[in-house]
């Protein structure tokens, strides 16, 4: 019996000349599913072994006929990549041959009951439907060759249907590694995502580096979707040390290098070794030590990322240089949906530069620039392009950067036109309660999705401590207003309690507030008599939208 294999793959040969160099595996999509129109056809069309055997329905055939082409495409497959001279002719061979054997025992077997909960290819042969492979479960530790035998069986299995592995939280040792890299290396055509976060740790670096190798030169040529390598103190040399599987990618959406010790030589071998990133669509950086001149690199490999949406490169050390080529870079990134650049050391110059690409930012739903030492001037021209972009922004978390009340109606403006906003973030600047009052009276009109405000560490005495929190516990989805480390009185603390009374869960603590704080505007003739006389002009404060 013949599955038609030869025939097809002659036929799509007249029709599309080969090279001669051209390789007569993996067979096309195309060549695959008609395979499977055929194996179909064998399995219910008049023939001897349908006489003698029987027949089975088209929708029964046609169950069988995939589970068939996958079974033994993975055989074939498996097979090509041990082959010396690599030409594919004698995986083509088997591909057929599988085929037919497989429709032979199904035949055999005869049409399944209605009361049957599974159609089986052969008795060895299993079709799981699990495309997830994820040994990172419970405690993190070592794996060792025979753990390694047993644990990856599974994906030895013929026709499995795993997509995504994820190896982390296991760390692999040298032999492990040899024992994982033929089962890499016979399902990584089927492959999609790979997730080899923090799997070498506490291995020497000697062999943390022949472990990558392995695990490289095993996943090389794979067409993954989504990489995540990160967690493993790579340096440059564990970067290069991936080098085979990183120069092969040329569809990656998804890219994540966290916590990988990478410095500016290890930066610039990420550029070198990653030319292709058009499809980009996620890049996470987070918690490295790159650097001015890694961010130079790192701003190369944004610049030819258009379709970029979550980009992330925060606790990164990156200052003023850095901070312009990024934001510079970022400026092409037109369908950027979530950003963070937290903890660096950007300043005002890179502010300024980085407010020119949040204009352009339609689709912007959150954005994370704390800690960047923004300063009013970096912090005002920020406001001023969110309020023109980003219609359904959602998290504005510019916390940690010495902002003033002189920014606040700048700032407020911006606020006012985010009514999408769930998380607003302005702890530790110098707001005060003239700031406090202004956001506080913008968000008074709609924001009905407002779930979190921190306003902690702002020198807010009660005045604005009051009206943020009268504004705020009135929202429907309010969750948590945390106003902690200021300088509200006894008395109005008690006030702000009693607002929340119905609701005490949704008020964080008072433990870092000090009531005596402020001494200087108390001796300047600020006293606790005045302080209701200062709310009300602070209260009648007008936010400027047009600033």
């Amino acid at each position: 019996m013949s599955a038609g294999f030869s025939e097809m793959d002659a036929t799509e040969s007249k029709s599309q000349p080969r090279p001669f160099s051209i390789k007569l595996w993996p067979p096309s999509q195309n060549t695959r599913q008609m395979l499977v129109v055929r194996v179909t056809d064998n399995l219910t069309t008049k023939s001897i072994f349908t006489q003698k055997y029987g027949s089975l329905s088209k929708e029964e055939a046609e169950e069988n006929a995939k589970k068939i082409e996958d079974f033994a495409f993975a055989t074939a497959n498996e097979h090509y990549e041990k082959e010396p001279d690599g030409d594919g002719s004698s995986a083509v061979q088997l591909y057929a041959k599988e085929c037919s054997k497989q429709i032979l025992e199904v035949l055999k077997r005869g049409p399944s009951r209605k009361d049957d909960k599974e159609v089986l290819v052969s008795e060895e042969v299993s079709a799981p439907r699990d495309t997830m492979f994820d040994i990172s479960k419970g405690a993190r530790s070592f794996i060792e060759a025979k753990e390694a035998e047993e644990t990856l069986e599974p994906l030895k299995e013929p026709g499995n249907s795993y997509t995504k592995i994820c190896f982390s939280n296991r760390s692999f040792g040298l032999e492990a590694a040899r024992v994982a890299e033929p089962i890499l290396a016979s399902i990584k055509n089927q492959l999609k995502e790979v997730d080899l976060s923090d799997f070498i740790a506490g291995r020497p670096e000697a062999e943390a580096l022949e472990v990558m190798n392995i695990f490289s030169t095993a996943l090389e040529g794979s067409i993954l979707k989504s990489l995540n390598l990160s967690n493993n103190a790579l340096g440059e040399k564990g970067v290069r040390a991936f080098g085979a599987l990183l120069r092969s990618q040329s569809c990656l959406e998804e890219l994540y290098l966290m916590n990988n010790g990478i410095s500016e030589e290890a930066a610039e071998a990420v550029c070198e070794l990653i030319p292709l990133t058009e499809k980009l669509r996620v890049l996470q950086f987070h918690n490295n030590m790159t650097g001015d001149k890694g961010a130079l690199a790192i701003s190369k490999v944004v610049k030819r990322s258009p379709l970029l949406e979550d980009f992330r490169c925060s606790s990164t050390r990156v200052g003023s240089e850095g901070g312009v080529a990024l934001s510079e870079a970022l400026d092409t990134c037109t369908y950027l949906k979530k950003l963070d650049l937290r903890d660096n050391m950007f300043g005002v110059e890179a502010g300024v530069a980085l407010s020119k690409a949040l204009s352009k930012y339609a689709g912007l739903t959150e954005v994370y620039l704390s800690y960047l030492n923004l300063e009013d001037e970096g912090a005002m021209a920020i406001a001023r392009a969110l309020k023109e972009s980003a219609p359904s922004l959602e998290v504005l978390d510019m916390a940690g950067n010495d902002i003033t009340a002189e920014a606040a109606p700048i700032v407020a403006a911006c606020i006012a036109e985010k009514q999408h906003l769930t998380k607003l973030n302005l702890a530790e600047n110098e707001l005060k309660d003239e700031g406090a009052i202004q956001i506080s009276k913008v968000l008074e009109e709609g924001h009905l999705q407002l779930k979190e405000v921190d306003m902690s560490i702002n020198s807010i005495r009660r005045a604005g401590a009051r009206v943020l929190a009268r504004v705020v516990v009135q929202k429907p989805e309010f969750k948590f207003l945390n106003i902690d480390g200021n300088f509200i009185s006894d008395e109005g603390i008690d006030e702000v309690k009693e607002m929340f009374e119905k609701f005490p869960d949704r008020l964080g603590s008072f433990d870092e507030n000090d009531p005596e704080g402020g001494d200087d505007e108390e001796e300047s003739g600020e006293g606790e008599g005045d302080e209701h006389e200062l709310e009300t002009k602070l209260e009648k404060l007008e936010v400027n939208k047009e600033e």
